[in-house]
């Protein structure tokens, strides 16, 4: 018995440590930091130049501005192809070239339907700019080719960039070569991008296309470690991810190659993704440089095209620009070709289950048309897959607690030697066919399901802002009520670690009476510690999504009944 509280206590208190080291010291300090580096950048009173173009020399130069302007104030000073979908809001900089402004017409900032649509890309002049760019460089270093840089001033065939109405953006070098830069973009969030170069020069020229994803100064993330934010990339077919600290703490450049595959930056949400011919070879590259501020950059650059004199050649390569719908990703791997476009929704380790485990409460949430029930009924079909398994641990669990008159005596008897103690125990488990350790595996195998579903509710996009009903108007995020204000109706904000909600309360409630009805433990400091468990949990799953935390406390209810059946079947006092 024993050695079965002391693998379920290590099991406890390692999970207990794991998060609450996170919530309570890592995350506040990553979120400091990121304040303290926007604040720097702020007193800058200039951006840094950009990381180079991908296989040239010179910086993409030309766009350092001397202050920080609000976003409209920097939008109106250049001229701009409006962008406009069912999904998308925004421009394209005539400036460059570059899409580099985008909102999410579907995604708001927060629940409130009336909030600002979320800000996706943001132009050079704002406080973190966040840009994608296109271009050729030339295929020999040193070739005096004339080319589109990010001061070229581009003209554009039309107004509007529509799912109907592609835009093509047109640029002279004035030494016989005619750049054409032509958009296209559907109803969600991939862009085409087409470049065309004609050449009326007399003589061959040779060029590389290229593409880069820049953004500038700490993002803000999460700060959590079970979820990736940063440069990533499908590279021959394996995803390679590359955390912000670690580029600013190494100051290397990432040169990676891949035949198809893809590379870009990715937040909780939404990513920024360049995906070039998938038939082709590209160099890629990740990297960070710090001028004043931070700068990341993702690139490819493609082989070499030659284009003979009085000829044409075109490239055709796209960019993924939004949120990141599973069904949507995976619609554009199968129809585009796109390889494991899916892997931007960080699905972890325990894959095998968190993506199941998202298609099944996808179905259920918008078969119901509320993820809250979703998530309870989703938890019965668990309880019903793990019947068979918890039916053995509450058998072992009763048998136990049957024993535990019997075990009193023994301690009696023995008093301070252990061993004789040890000894009879063993003997008394023999003589009536209990296991003390059978109620183990079960605790151990709903741990991968809890990470699982733990993933499933925090990185999903369909759990974002998605309702349950009373107070929780996101399932994703905490319980927003606190015990320490009576839940609102007194008028204070209580610190972020005394935000005790309802769900948390009635979470650690129900985890006190199962504990109650577990067969105790003869150490009495061991059950101790077991009887503060409850409450060190419900502080610490205060922080988690309140989905999460309304899947343990039905959870919980369903085993008390089970346990409760199981217990009175066998003749066995519930408490």
């Amino acid at each position: 018995m024993t050695d079965q509280k002391n693998l379920i206590l290590t099991i406890v208190i390692s999970i207990a440590i794991l998060f609450g080291f996170h919530y309570f010291y890592e995350r506040p300090r990553l979120l400091a930091a990121q304040a303290e580096a926007q604040r720097q950048q702020a007193m800058q009173g200039e951006l840094a130049p950009p990381a180079a173009t991908p296989g040239a020399a010179p910086a993409i130069g030309g766009d350092a501005v001397p202050a920080v302007r609000d976003r409209a104030t920097v939008l109106a000073e250049t001229g701009r192809v409006a962008i406009s979908t069912p999904s998308l809001h925004g421009s394209i900089n005539l400036r460059g070239g570059r899409v580099d402004d985008l909102t999410l017409a579907k995604y708001k900032t927060t629940p409130d339907k009336n909030s600002p649509e979320v800000v996706l890309l943001a132009p050079v002049g704002t406080q973190n700019p966040y840009y994608a760019e296109f271009g050729w460089v030339a295929a020999t270093a040193g070739d005096a080719v004339a080319l589109p840089k990010a001061d070229t001033v581009w003209t554009a065939s039309g107004s509007t960039l529509t799912p109907e109405s592609p835009v093509t953006l047109s640029w002279d070098n004035g030494a016989g070569l005619v750049f054409e830069r032509i958009f296209a973009i559907d109803a969600n969030y991939m862009f085409t991008v087409t470049q065309r170069v004609r050449n009326q020069t007399g003589e061959a020229v040779a060029l590389s296309p290229y593409g880069f994803v820049q953004r500038r100064g700490m993002p803000e993330v999460e700060g959590t470690y079970v979820l990736h934010e940063g440069p990533l990339a499908i590279v021959d077919g394996t995803l390679k991810e590359y955390k912000y600290d670690d580029l600013k703490e190494d100051g290397k450049t990432i040169n990676l190659s891949s035949t198809g595959g893809w590379i870009g930056i990715t937040d909780k949400y939404w990513l920024v993704g360049l995906i070039p011919d998938q038939s082709l070879t590209t160099d890629m590259r990740v990297l960070h440089q710090y001028s004043g501020t931070d700068v990341y950059q993702v690139d490819y650059k493609a082989p070499a095209v030659t284009i003979a004199a009085g000829q044409a050649s075109e490239t055709t390569h796209r960019l993924f620009a939004g949120a990141k719908v599973v069904g949507l990703l995976n619609d554009y791997t199968e129809k585009l070709g796109i390889d494991s476009l899916d892997y931007a929704v960080d699905w972890g380790w325990f894959y095998f289950l968190t993506k199941p485990f998202f298609h099944g409460l996808d179905w259920l949430g918008r078969m119901i048309g509320n993820f809250g029930i979703a998530i309870l009924v989703f938890t019965v079909f668990l309880r019903l897959a793990f019947f068979p398994i918890a039916n053995k641990q509450y058998e072992a669990f009763a048998k136990m607690k049957k024993l535990q008159p019997k075990m009193e005596e023994l301690k009696k008897k023995h008093g301070d030697n252990r061993e004789a103690l040890s000894m009879e125990m063993m003997k008394l488990y023999k003589e009536e066919k209990a296991n003390p350790l059978a109620g183990c595996l079960p605790i151990l195998l709903q741990i991968p399901v809890f990470f699982a579903l733990y993933k499933v509710l925090y990185v999903t996009i369909e759990m974002r802002h998605a309702p349950f009903y009373g107070w929780i108007h996101d399932l994703s995020a905490p319980d927003p009520t606190t015990l320490f204000n009576l839940f609102g109706l007194i008028p204070w904000d209580p610190p972020s670690f005394l935000h005790i909600g309802i769900w948390p309360l009635l979470m650690g409630i129900t985890m006190w009476l199962q504990m109650k009805m577990n067969p105790s433990n003869p150490d009495p400091i061991q059950q101790k510690v077991f009887m503060l468990m409850p409450f060190i949990f419900t502080f610490m799953m205060a922080a988690f999504p309140a989905g999460l935390v309304i899947y343990w406390t039905w959870s919980n209810l369903l085993s008390i009944a089970q346990q409760w059946y199981i217990m009175r079947r066998m003749g066995v006092k519930a408490t």
